[in-house]
């Protein structure tokens, strides 16, 4: 993945106070970097964007919880052509007609698993297809 030179000391500041969170990241982002070599990855104000041609997935840092969510997570977001059925997503909207986001919350690194990193490459596809 082509990471800017400060990316990883923004990353740093980015998950300041959260170090298992940073951890999940970290994590994320090996996955990310193999998976997408040819990725780029940013950090901005309020997550983490991963960009193609265009942005297909963030990492972010819940801002308003919910009462059942765990403390500790990070929140990975993917953009699909359709509303995924997972128990795993705990929220979707459609921004736009035949544009589906979704947030999936990570706990544990063993749920950077092969079915959210298929949904990482059916978000990156679906990116890749946009004009």
């Amino acid at each position: 993945m082509r990471v800017p030179e400060h990316c990883t000391a923004d990353a740093g500041m980015f998950f300041d106070g959260h170090p298992a969170e940073l951890a999940l990241y970290e994590a994320l982002f090996r996955r990310m970097d193999g998976a997408f070599p040819e990725g780029t990855v940013k950090v901005q104000k309020s997550q983490i964007s991963f960009y193609g041609r265009h942005l297909f997935a963030a990492a972010s840092l819940p801002v308003r919880r919910r009462k059942d969510w765990p403390k500790m997570c990070l929140m990975v977001t993917v953009g699909l052509p359709y509303r995924l059925d997972s128990p795993r997503v705990v929220a979707a909207s459609e921004p736009y007609p035949g544009r589906w986001t979704h947030h999936v919350l990570v706990t544990e690194a063993d749920q950077i698993d092969e079915e959210l990193m298929g949904w990482l490459r059916e978000a990156w596809d679906f990116a890749e297809s946009k004009r």
